[in-house]
C-alpha cells in the first residue's frame, strides 16, 4: 500500500485528503474520511465561528482520528473562525482564497499543521518561508474558485519552489490521477468532485444525480470579470451568470447575482438559481458509495500504474 511523508507528518493511513467544499464538507463527510484513513476536511466557508465549531464537534464525536477544517479567507468571519479552530486544537488547517500570514502564528502554536492551497510559486515560497507544514497546489481543473494553471503545470512548479511536501489538487478521481500527482513529485492528492458521491455527503439528491450524470464537458467557469473564478456544472444558472457577466450588468448586480446560489444547490437543488460546484472529472464519477471505500480505492488503483509506469521508464 502507498504510504509517503505525508502520512507519517499528520498521523494518516493514506496520502488523500478530501476538498474543504463549502456547504459541503461538513463533520459527518470529514470524519468518514479520516475513518477510511485519509484526511476529512471540514469547510468553513463563510459560516461563523459558533457553525464551524458545531461541526468540529461532530466530527470529533464520529472519530478519534485527525481531521482538518478549511478556512477560505475571504469570510467576513474569518477571525473568529481563525480562533476557533486554535482553540479546538484541530490536526490541520487548509487554506483558501487569500493569504493567511496574519493568522499561521497563532495556529502553530496550538500545534496545528498548516496547509495552504497555493496556485502560483511565488505563493508557495512565501508560505514556505513563513513555515507551514506542507502545500496544496491545485490546478484549474478543480471545483469552485479556480487559479489559472493546470494541475499538470502547476505541481512539477511548486514542487521545484519548496523543500515541504506538496499535496497535487485538481483533476484527480481515481488511481491513475494519483499515480500521475505521484510522478509529478506531489506525495498526495486533494480530491473534492470524487468526495461528492461519498454516502455520506450530505448535497441534494439533484446535485449527486447531476454529478453521476456529467460528461466531459459538463463545467464551465464564471466569476472571472470579478476576479474569483468559479468551476461549477453548465446549468441554467451557470449559463444565465455567464451571460450577465459579460452583458452589461454592473459589478454589484452580480455580485448580488450570486449571493446564496451555492446554498441553493447544496440544500434545495435548485437548478435555475443554484451554483453547482464541480471539477472537470465528474465525468469519471459514475457511483455512490461510501468515503472510505473511495480512499482506498483511489489508492489502491494507483499502485499498478506506478508499478507499470516505472517498469516502461526502465
Amino acid at each position: 500500500m502507498i504510504r509517503t511523508p505525508l502520512c507519517d507528518l499528520l498521523g494518516i493511513e493514506y496520502p488523500v485528503f478530501q476538498g474543504g467544499m463549502a456547504w459541503i464538507a461538513d463533520g459527518k463527510l470529514a470524519a468518514a474520511v479520516s475513518e477510511g484513513g485519509g484526511l476529512g476536511i471540514i469547510a468553513a466557508g463563510n459560516a461563523p465561528g459558533d457553525a464551524v465549531r458545531e461541526q468540529i464537534q461532530v466530527a470529533k464525536s464520529l472519530t478519534s482520528r485527525p481531521f482538518g477544517v478549511n478556512i477560505m479567507l475571504m469570510s467576513p468571519f474569518v477571525e473568529e473562525v481563525a480562533q476557533v479552530v486554535a482553540e479546538e486544537k484541530v490536526a490541520v488547517v487548509t487554506t483558501g482564497a487569500g493569504n493567511p500570514t496574519k493568522y499561521m502564528a497563532l495556529w502553530k502554536e496550538a500545534g496545528i499543521r498548516v496547509i495552504p492551497v497555493v496556485a502560483s510559486v511565488a505563493m508557495a515560497k512565501l508560505m514556505t518561508r513563513l513555515g507551514a507544514s506542507a502545500l496544496i497546489a491545485e490546478g484549474g481543473e478543480s471545483g469552485g474558485h479556480v487559479g489559472e494553471l493546470t494541475t499538470m503545470v502547476l505541481v512539477p512548479q511548486i514542487c521545484d519552489a519548496t523543500t515541504l511536501p506538496v499535496i497535487a489538487a485538481g483533476g484527480i478521481a481515481d488511481g491513475r490521477g494519483v499515480a500521475a500527482a505521484f510522478m509529478l513529485g506531489a506525495c498526495g492528492v486533494q480530491m473534492g468532485t470524487r468526495f461528492l458521491s461519498a454516502e455520506e455527503c450530505s448535497i441534494h439528491p439533484v446535485y449527486k444525480e447531476r454529478i453521476l450524470k456529467a460528461n466531459d464537458l459538463c463545467t464551465m467557469v464564471t466569476g472571472k470579470r470579478l476576479g474569483h473564478p468559479v468551476r461549477s456544472l453548465r446549468t441554467n444558472f451557470a449559463r444565465n451568470y455567464a451571460k450577465a457577466e459579460y452583458g452589461g450588468m454592473d459589478d454589484e448586480a452580480l455580485e448580488a447575482l450570486g449571493s446564496g446560489a451555492l446554498r441553493k444547490a447544496v440544500v434545495e437543488g435548485d437548478l435555475e438559481e443554484g451554483c453547482f460546484l464541480s471539477g472537470q472529472v465528474a465525468a469519471m464519477v459514475n457511483k455512490i458509495q461510501p468515503a472510505a471505500e473511495i480512499v482506498r480505492e483511489v489508492i489502491e488503483g494507483a499502485e499498478p500504474v506506478l508499478k507499470g509506469a516505472t517498469q516502461w521508464v526502465k
